[in-house]
């Protein structure tokens, strides 16, 4: 019997989940692809990396110290 009820809440559970999802407001991909290439586009100029920066200090991904071999 508690398998039973434990099956019934499981399925109730995925049912509540089911009706979450499909009550989320969705856009077709041409439009939310269409919003990527328009905020990359806009923020362009201030990616380091596709313009470089302005100089070596302020670049995080440079090597702060050589490696030594002892």
């Amino acid at each position: 019997m508690d398998m039973v009820v434990s099956s019934l809440q499981q399925q109730r559970t995925i049912t509540e989940q089911l009706r979450r999802e499909a009550a989320i407001k969705r856009m077709p991909v041409s439009q939310a692809v269409k919003d990527i290439i328009k905020y990359i586009q806009e923020h362009e100029p201030d990616d380091c990396l596709v313009v470089g920066f302005s100089s070596q200090r302020v670049n995080p991904f440079r090597e702060k110290t050589p490696c030594s071999v002892l």
